[in-house]
């Protein structure tokens, strides 16, 4: 069974790199397939990320900030199950 797609803010690398170990099919928040993720992960630094205030989403929004990807990828199977 294929895991959850997560489109995170492309400055988050350790994160992203702890999401696709775990078999997460991680994409660029920039990414046209990021309309369809099930979890989006952010820095928090900015809630207009990049100036894309008209994307909007249904989808699990979690704020990196503060937060090492070990906490993050628990925050994910949280938010997903």
């Amino acid at each position: 069974m294929a895991k959850a797609t997560v489109a995170i803010e492309g400055s988050l690398t350790d994160v992203s790199r702890e999401l696709k170990q775990e078999g997460y099919n991680v994409v660029d928040l920039t990414d046209k397939n990021a309309r369809d993720a099930d979890v989006v992960v952010i820095t928090g630094e900015d809630d207009n990320v990049m100036g894309m205030s008209d994307i909007s989403t249904k989808a699990p929004v979690i704020k990196a900030r503060g937060l090492s990807a070990i906490q993050i990828k628990e925050e994910l199977r949280n938010r997903l199950f």
